[in-house]
């Protein structure tokens, strides 16, 4: 009995100091020394079931996008395969819809989404859309006011149209807008040395500063109400629609737009904000008959969540509050409830994929990808999440988040992708 006691505390020893967890051990000391911030770490062997090692693995991190992992996981537990478009219902000589929050409809031509198109503008009954659905605010709770402007802070809605953005093309001498609704309200400042476009903070009203010679593209969210949602779907469609604020019954039809993965693909793979909150909306509305995130975070955390090691603080899709707060290895617990639901080929191609698709296109290359995962980045935070498989052919989960660091994000990207690619070759 000693002997085999003994044996197991020398086994226990030389695992500890393996060259792996020194090595890691090493790395993620210095990471913290060199850029003043807070590092979390979690490496987990999937097909062993085991974790291999863990750095500040327990304490809780700002995931920004990372967040989209969770909103990942609602759907795919929530949603069916198809995306609803529209509750609807006829009466008499009048089409009575709701939205669901569905972001395809008519978003970049991003997305063939003619079926919802199609269903408005062909019906030959009186258009009447209803917002009574929607109990919420256009803005999360803790996102920055001043992001207004960009494009990655469109505002949430029943019914989006155009992803709640209006796009705007000038080659320096001519400029165009679409939907081109919105020309109306474009106004002219003085030339620039570097052209801009700036929305008013409070309605749609915006200027544009020109530069001579100089061509410019933007993507700017629009100030969403129900009365402009309906002028726009009328201007679309070319067809009357009446604004009424009365529920459908709950005898509503739905109306199917497109596969929930084209949907998924183009949140993970380049972080669409818009996607990811318009996602919480939409599975909202499959619990029950209101468009509200709140209901679909706290089903999702109540029914599904409660093997994580901590907690999720979620608040958001997109990851766009500061408020969200996870713990790496609950994210690496995460993912591997994603594994088990989700087949592997249809899993990674929805992720981006280092030196080839997404956010990390330029990022962890190699002769073969090593990694299938999802970024996060706000100011002063960067994370990545997801698979690592080694040059050896072992698949890993990890969780790599950092958070509070005061040097340019390059540089910590650089620093992950130097630890990451240890591994890939060590391991």
């Amino acid at each position: 009995m000693q002997k085999t006691l003994f044996s197991l505390c020398c086994l226990s020893v030389i695992f500890s100091c393996s060259p792996l967890k020194r090595n890691l051990e090493k790395k993620l000391k210095d990471t913290e020394n060199l850029f003043q911030d807070h590092t979390g770490f979690m490496l987990y062997d999937l097909a062993e079931k085991k974790t291999i090692y863990e750095y500040n693995a327990a304490k809780y991190f700002t995931p920004a996008s990372n967040t989209k992992i969770f909103t990942l996981y609602a759907s795919l537990k929530i949603l069916g395969d198809s995306i609803p478009a529209l509750k609807y219902e006829v009466r008499g000589d009048t089409l009575f819809f709701w939205g669901t929050g569905d972001p395809s409809f008519l978003y970049h031509n991003v997305f063939d989404n003619g079926r919802t198109f199609n269903f408005l503008k062909n019906t030959n009954k009186i258009l009447c859309f209803s917002t009574s659905n929607f109990q919420s605010t256009n803005f999360g709770a803790g996102w920055a006011w001043d992001d207004y402007n960009d494009y990655y802070a469109a505002e949430r809605s029943p019914l989006p149209i155009y992803g709640n953005v209006f796009s705007v093309k000038y080659d320096g001498s001519h400029i165009a807008i679409k939907p081109a609704y919105f020309t109306k309200h474009l106004s002219f400042g003085q030339e620039e040395v570097t052209p801009k476009l700036i929305r008013n903070v409070d309605n749609n009203g915006f200027k544009f500063y020109p530069s001579p010679s100089t061509n410019f593209e933007a993507d700017i969210p629009f100030r969403v109400d129900s009365t402009l949602t309906s002028e726009l779907v009328r201007d679309t469609l070319k067809k009357e629609v009446r604004q009424i604020g009365t529920p459908l019954s709950q005898a509503a039809s739905i109306l199917y737009s497109i596969p929930a993965d084209s949907l998924y693909r183009v949140m993970m793979q380049d972080s669409d904000n818009f996607i990811a909150e318009q996602l919480l909306l939409t599975c909202a509305g499959v619990l029950s008959d209101t468009l509200r995130p709140e209901i679909a975070l706290k089903h999702t955390i109540d029914n599904f969540l409660q093997d994580l090691p901590d907690r999720p603080i979620w608040v958001d899709g997109s990851g766009l509050s500061r408020y969200n707060l996870f713990t790496p290895r609950s994210v690496v617990r995460l993912w591997e409830k994603i594994y088990e639901l989700v087949p592997r080929d249809r899993l990674f191609a929805l992720l981006a994929v280092g030196g080839k698709s997404g956010t990390i296109k330029n990022w962890y290359k190699a002769d073969q990808p090593y990694i299938f995962a999802k970024t996060g980045s706000l100011a002063n935070n960067h994370s990545l999440s997801g698979y690592l498989v080694t040059r050896k052919g072992k698949t890993l989960i990890f969780s790599f988040m950092n958070s509070n660091f005061t040097v340019p994000g390059s540089d910590v990207r650089r620093n992950m992708q130097t630890i990451l690619n240890f591994i890939y070759e060590t391991y």
